[in-house]
């Protein structure tokens, strides 16, 4: 059920807190088994939590209720915070992130923590310590990542709403392959405090649920500073959910033509220009726009979060290699051994993005672009074939999501249609803290599409 109706029926107490988080925990149960997309299921606790909701006294909050579920790099006390990794298996955090005190604070129960790639740091979710999250459009196919597990935990309504993170699309390709909607916030929106780190300057902790609605509801809860996080912005959250029914007639929407021409299946790029006709029916304007320089974006985001990684593992990387999954390993190792001159160019080069990316938008809205340049991938295959080439698939994701990053950008990834049965994503991109417009954009789209309604077959089997 989407977190907007769960909530409205448990404020007229059509449902209790109970009732919800058993309902829950029953399709846990009965579907996770085939998904992996829990790594800690907090069911007695989640229960005692509703309990306690339902006897406190005073108004509601905006999450009344609702049952939550968080990516395993987000602290929530007394409950292991893994990061599917080995070196983190038994830390238990005696305190929980900002972003989870928040949800309780709006009145949200957290069930569980959610699978996701090693450290945060891969597209796929496929630990090799944990094991892979499956895609519930198609069980044999990749989740996206790193947040894949709440990509699955949200198309397969194991939790109303769930939370992930983004360095360089880790919430958007996640939100893309399962079907649902995803927001990377601005950075410095909300905190990462009680957040496992992979690179400081991109990361940032946003929602994925049902829809652009369920989003802001949950952004809402968890935007704005914290004297925890230095590195959140000292400005107050706007309010998304109000902003949503302003509608798109007369917004301007640049479309980034260069990524519907190249580097993508000919059938997403066709399904996702499709899907711009929502857009237009719901009163936008659409032009095509050129970024300057974009097409090396990626690369700078990439090349400095390399180094940035590799900081923050640099102590274990020493002592503790061998417990590393080999993809992430040498992704940190190549980190290592960049020479230092890489990160001062990158920070150089990072403000000739900024300009242009803020060029680019002059006389516009937002820009939309394809969120993924392909459908799910099969679980152990590593490369797609593009534009006559094999090649990896990581490296396929780069320009679609990387440069969005690179300038700090928010980002809400929403369903877009299907090919050959998968879901593929429209991204809808603003200027920095201009959330509520992305939304409003994305809310519009979905009253005129029903993609995001759409749910895997799995998800949709009686009790």
């Amino acid at each position: 059920m989407s977190v907007a109706r769960l909530a409205e029926q448990l404020r007229r107490a059509e449902l209790s807190p109970r009732e919800a988080v058993g309902s829950y925990l029953d399709r846990i149960a009965r579907l996770d088994g085939e998904l992996n997309a829990y790594i800690s299921v907090r069911g007695d606790e989640a229960v005692a939590e509703a309990d306690a909701l339902e006897r406190q006294p005073g108004p509601k909050g905006p999450l009344y209720g609702v049952p939550a579920a968080v990516k395993d790099v987000i602290d929530v006390e007394g409950v292991a915070t893994t990061a599917a990794s080995r070196i983190l298996a038994d830390f238990v955090p005696e305190t929980s992130a900002t972003a989870v005190e928040r949800l309780r604070a709006a009145g949200a129960i957290v069930l569980g923590k959610l699978n996701t790639h090693e450290f945060a740091y891969g597209a796929m979710t496929t630990s090799p310590h944990f094991g892979p999250c499956h895609n519930p459009w198609s069980t044999d196919r990749i989740c996206g990542g790193s947040s894949g597990g709440s990509g699955a935990c949200a198309a397969a309504d194991l939790a109303a709403g769930t939370l992930g993170t983004d360095t360089a699309g880790s919430i958007r390709i996640p939100a893309c392959l399962n079907g649902v909607t995803g927001v990377r916030p601005t950075h410095g929106l909300v905190s990462n405090a009680g957040v496992v780190p992979v690179a400081w300057s991109f990361d940032t902790v946003g929602p994925i649920a049902r829809s652009a609605e369920d989003c802001a509801l949950l952004l809402q809860a968890i935007a704005g500073p914290d004297p925890r996080d230095p590195t959140t912005v000292r400005r107050p959250a706007d309010s998304y959910v109000d902003h949503l029914e302003d509608g798109s007639a007369g917004l301007r929407v640049g479309v980034v033509r260069a990524l519907f021409q190249r580097g993508i299946d000919p059938s997403v790029a066709a399904a996702v220009e499709t899907s711009l006709d929502g857009l237009r029916e719901a009163g936008a304007r659409l032009v095509d726009v050129e970024l300057d320089l974009f097409d090396r974006f990626g690369t700078i985001q990439q090349a400095m979060q390399f180094v940035e990684a590799a900081s923050v593992h640099a102590g274990w990387l020493r002592t503790r290699l061998a417990e590393y999954g080999p993809d992430v390993r040498a992704r940190l190792l190549a980190g290592l051994f960049l020479p230092s001159t890489t990160y001062t160019l990158g920070q150089r080069a990072r403000r000739l993005a900024y300009a242009s990316f803020e060029r680019a938008l002059q006389g516009l809205d937002v820009l939309a672009a394809p969120t993924m340049p392909v459908t799910s991938p099969r679980i152990g295959e590593e490369t797609v074939e593009l534009d006559g080439a094999v090649i990896a698939y990581r490296l396929a994701l780069i320009p679609f999501n990387s440069p969005w990053s690179l300038v700090g950008a928010p980002v809400v990834s929403v369903p877009a249609g299907f090919v050959d049965g998968l879901p593929v994503g429209l991204a809808l991109v603003g200027r920095r803290f201009g959330e509520a417009t992305v939304l409003r954009a994305a809310h519009a789209f979905q009253r005129v599409t029903d993609w995001h309604e759409r749910r895997p077959a799995l998800a949709t089997v009686a009790p």
